[in-house]
């Protein structure tokens, strides 16, 4: 068995494999964007599998060109449940689909005003998030995550609100509690290390891990609840 590359030849690697991976990968996203008005118009369920054909492009560019081994650790839920996940990269929020069957994802309402892409977004069930309107959006977003628990589906919340580098935690944004609250869900803390594999122009190869916590029930005070999510999707930054 050969030795894994090192130093200059490892680094030498990644950039040739990055210089693959972006025109594969985002050759398939602008395919797949050209599709986006008949999708739009077909039956629901074309929107579902389109998000899901688009995410399994990226996992299998990261797979077959970066040479990124994704790992699952710990039980996967089996119902619907409030999925609290680190957000280190955009691997994570793309690959949701992949990782789970149509899971809900709460969403900056930014990237639902994209043209064409945010329409899809919300076709498929992105959930708004909009901070700055206080607890009429909270209201509705509680309203969107039960109908989508209705139809079997998990929900998935970044629950720092926006990309952290690896190694440093984040507090919790309050929209968190207040979700866990209302939506009365257990909660599935998930950690993740894309960071250093991702979220740089130059990619690297290596082993990307979700890490499955143990389910935390609902109806736990605030303070317990941000704990044990803060120290469950922290588990990967050592």
């Amino acid at each position: 068995m050969n030795p894994s590359p090192t130093g200059e030849a490892a680094r030498l690697s990644d950039l040739l494999r990055s210089l693959l991976f972006y025109p594969a990968f985002y050759g398939i996203t602008v395919g797949m964007a050209l599709f986006i008005p008949l999708v739009l118009v077909l039956p629901r369920g074309a929107t579902l599998r389109w998000c899901s054909w688009w995410a399994a492009g990226q996992r299998w560019c990261m797979r077959w060109i970066m040479g990124v081994k994704v790992v699952v650790e710990g039980p996967m839920p089996t119902r619907p449940v409030l999925v609290a996940m680190k957000h280190e990269s955009f691997f994570e929020a793309i690959d949701l689909p992949v990782l789970f069957r149509f899971p809900v994802v709460f969403a900056k309402v930014e990237l639902l005003r994209l043209p064409l892409w945010g329409k899809a977004g919300l076709r498929y069930g992105l959930i708004p998030v909009e901070r700055d309107q206080g607890a009429r959006a909270l209201r509705a977003m509680v309203a969107a995550a039960r109908a989508s628990v209705g139809e079997g589906r998990h929900l998935v919340i970044f629950p720092e609100g926006t990309r952290v580098p690896h190694g440093g935690p984040a507090p919790l944004q309050a929209g968190f509690a207040g979700l866990y609250k209302l939506i009365g869900l257990p909660v599935v803390p998930v950690a993740v290390n894309s960071g250093p594999l991702y979220h740089r122009w130059i990619k690297r190869s290596g082993t990307l891990i979700y890490r499955f916590g143990a389910e935390i029930p609902p109806g736990l005070p605030r303070d317990e609840v941000e704990a044990r999510v803060q120290a469950a999707i922290n588990a990967l930054n050592g």
